[in-house]
């Protein structure tokens, strides 16, 4: 058992924030100004705690852009980790800012991390922060990035109930089928009992058979008469039409981040907003 501290608490009970310095103070409160002071007095503005928190960390996680720029600029690490693995950008993804995202992009913070550990796009999906998952998209994020709990950011938006997120995966070209144990977005819209979740999914090439490691299709998570039950049970009842077939086909094709060569594509212009889900 490990030994008590001088005031006769342990070590684990003070949780996260354990020997957090005045900069992570300042940092997470958004003080920047006593922050600016403290820099230029010298303090050290890489100083850990036990969880490997930076004040980079505890800026970002609370969405504290002007913070987040007075410690890069100062020479914070950009993609420092905590115990968890996560960097800065993983948690201004959390937090949903915008701001703090692209200025961590600009200092050169890694939009993919090479470790397994949820990507700054998957707490993006978590946070629900379409505009987000937009941008790390657009600058070159791992669309099928696996985590070892949680499997594609699609599972997490979908696992979530953030539809706009859903609707911008697919978009890009994420893999609708794309499996975690076997299992894939369509259990997890089924398990939430989501009928326009269901819906987009499917519509994007979702495989209603698809079985999970348990043998169970979506439908087999549903309560009999229920609206997403019924929503599959018209879905095996009733084949796509060659339209929708034809759009799921040529998506399939062009792949990740399609839609910039369907709009290069010599067609009308209302065939291009089919394809492209408009």
């Amino acid at each position: 058992m490990e030994p008590p501290l001088a005031d006769g608490r342990f070590l684990g009970d003070l949780g996260f924030w354990v020997e957090r310095t005045p900069v992570h103070e300042a940092a997470q409160r958004g003080e920047s100004l006593q922050l600016q002071q403290l820099i230029e007095s010298g303090a050290c503005v890489n100083q850990v705690t036990v969880d490997s928190i930076t004040p980079l960390h505890a800026a970002s996680l609370q969405g504290q852009a002007q913070c987040v720029q007075l410690l890069l600029a100062a020479g914070a690490q950009v993609d420092a980790r905590n115990i968890d693995g996560s960097t800065p950008l993983c948690d201004a993804c959390a937090s949903g800012s915008i701001e703090c995202v692209k200025l961590l992009l600009s200092y050169g913070a890694k939009v993919n991390p090479p470790l397994y550990t949820a990507s700054p796009l998957h707490e993006a999906c978590m946070s629900g922060s379409s505009e987000c998952v937009r941008l790390l998209i657009d600058v070159g994020a791992n669309l099928e990035a696996h985590d070892c709990h949680f499997g594609t950011p699609l599972h997490v938006a979908c696992a979530r109930e953030h539809l706009d997120c859903v609707k911008v995966l697919l978009n890009a070209g994420a893999n609708v089928n794309a499996a975690k144990l076997h299992e894939t977005a369509l259990h997890h819209a089924a398990k939430v009992k989501n009928v326009d979740l269901i819906q987009m999914l499917v519509e994007f090439g979702g495989n209603i058979y698809a079985r999970d490691n348990r043998g169970k299709k979506p439908s087999d998570y549903t309560w009999s008469s229920s609206a997403p039950a019924k929503c599959l049970e018209y879905y095996e009842k009733t084949p796509l039409t060659l339209s929708q077939l034809c759009r799921v086909s040529l998506r399939r094709a062009t792949g990740v981040r399609g839609l910039e060569k369907i709009a290069k594509l010599d067609i009308p212009p209302r065939l291009i907003d089919y394809l492209s889900y408009n």
